[in-house]
């Protein structure tokens, strides 16, 4: 039987690669209507980012299963990481919805830095609790 905090992290996977599987429907659309049979970057890196975020998830559940740590603690770590997957996915079929750039860090809205530190942080920082915690729990 798995951890309820395993179960919940393998539920969010689930849900990415679904998302990454109805983003294919709307690239594969965009490629069959357009001139030069190509989807928007955005819709394009829409789909492939949940496609790695999905397998990604899933090593978060392995690091949520093996950690040392109580589940809350591997809930919160896990759930800023997959947080910040899924705002990325979002970011991107939100440009992809408006076709308004090809790259959002050309002419970033306010509020892009400080959500990519944020990011970086909240990314790097979670997984290096989940990796504390297999560390303690498996080597120590």
């Amino acid at each position: 039987m798995l951890s309820t905090d395993t179960t919940v992290v393998l539920l969010a996977a689930g849900l990415i690669f679904l998302s990454a599987l109805v983003l294919g429907v709307w690239k594969y659309r965009q490629m069959t209507v357009s001139v030069e049979h190509v989807a928007h970057p955005y819709v394009d890196m829409a789909h492939r980012a949940a496609l790695l975020y999905s397998f990604a998830t899933l090593l978060l559940a392995v690091f949520v299963e093996l950690s040392g740590w109580s589940a809350s603690v591997n809930l919160v770590a896990a759930g800023v990481v997959i947080l910040f997957f899924v705002a990325a996915i979002a970011t991107y079929v939100h440009h992809g919805r408006r076709r308004d750039t090809d790259n959002q860090l050309r002419h970033p809205v306010r509020g892009t830095s400080a959500f990519m530190v944020s990011l970086i942080v909240g990314e790097i920082g979670g997984f290096t609790v989940l990796l504390a915690g297999f560390v303690q729990a498996q080597l120590l």
